[in-house]
């Protein structure tokens, strides 16, 4: 390994957030997959959850945005679940606050949220949205704003949209930085493991669900 390439792995690993993560519900599409897993590698996301209750999306073994993930899918943790209250019980271990896209009467302005918090952000799926069942798992729901005749936006595209709101308030906080709230040994342990995934090629290339 060139040392530019160790240097930046390490530093890569260093700035990763560890109250930040992302759930995909019943995203069909692995190419709109793979640009969410760009996105969060991009903005520093370490794990990633995904929620398959589609009778068609319930198999055992399901490739995750492999070739549109252009390689992000390598530096992230994936869990996949077919269960609802598995999952957001998983999520709830670790996150504080959960903030799900839905055109709701209460749905707060996206520039209105702090994301410097532990928080976890709920995206549905192309066609249904969040379903009724997750959404009952969510602390608050979130529009992004939009001055079109066509109030959607790609599930990709929103995700990004999200997440790039998410990184301008933690970095204005400092948190990929001094502010950083991963504790020695969570960075050790995770430079370690970057290394390790560097030697190795198909890096978790399926991911087995995980049952409740």
């Amino acid at each position: 390994m060139r040392p530019e390439r160790k240097s930046r792995l390490l530093s890569v690993a260093a700035r990763r957030q560890p109250n930040l993560t992302v759930i995909l519900e019943n995203v069909h599409d692995p190419h709109n997959i793979g640009a969410v897993l760009r996105s969060c590698d991009s903005v520093g996301i370490r794990e990633v959850f995904i929620l398959y209750t589609a009778p068609d999306l319930a198999h055992n073994r399901i490739e995750i945005g492999r070739n549109a993930s252009s390689g992000a899918r390598k530096w992230l943790d994936i869990h996949m679940y077919h269960d609802v209250e598995a999952c957001f019980k998983h999520v709830k271990s670790n996150y504080e606050h959960i903030w799900a896209t839905h055109l709701g009467e209460a749905a707060v302005d996206l520039y209105d949220i702090d994301f410097t918090g532990s928080v976890a952000l709920l995206f549905g799926n192309e066609h249904d949205g969040v379903s009724g069942e997750s959404l009952a798992h969510a602390t608050g729901n979130f529009i992004i704003p939009q001055m079109g005749m066509v109030q959607s936006l790609n599930i990709s595209v929103a995700c990004a949209v999200t997440l790039y709101e998410a990184l301008r308030q933690r970095r204005a906080a400092d948190m990929y930085g001094a502010g950083n709230l991963l504790s020695a040994s969570e960075r050790d342990a995770l430079q370690e493991a970057y290394l390790e995934r560097h030697t190795r090629k198909n890096y978790n290339k399926f991911v087995r669900p995980k049952q409740p």
